[in-house]
């Protein structure tokens, strides 16, 4: 599809990205941002569960809605490095069983924090 379709070159676009078989939406975010430099937010699991116990999203359901409200708030051009910076801390800090709270830098913000210490 690649060579026939789009002659051999990589789209830019995240929705002619997802055209092609095996791609998907974060997959599309992560060659439109990383590749192109383009200001799209690949959600995945760590970006998906730390939005939400900071508050930087609300109810959001799916990686689409999280990405949806996140890139409401976000600069276009701090989305890169936003990304990371979500990833980064869900990878260390913000971890899915056993958050560190204790070292988090950003308790002070956070409604997980927050709700858990009232516990």
């Amino acid at each position: 599809m690649l060579v026939h379709d789009f002659k051999g070159i990589v789209p830019s676009d995240v929705e002619e990205l997802q055209k092609m078989p095996g791609v998907g939406r974060k997959t599309a975010n992560v060659i439109a941002s990383v590749v192109y430099e383009k200001p799209a937010l690949a959600v995945d699991t760590h970006v998906f569960r730390v939005a939400a116990r900071l508050g930087l999203t609300t109810n959001a359901k799916t990686p689409l809605a999280t990405e949806k409200q996140l890139m409401k708030y976000i600069p276009e051009e701090k989305v890169a490095i936003a990304h990371h910076w979500l990833i980064l801390h869900g990878r260390y800090v913000c971890v899915a069983r056993n958050p560190k709270c204790e070292i988090c830098p950003l308790t002070q913000w956070c409604k997980y924090f927050e709700k858990m210490k009232k516990v």
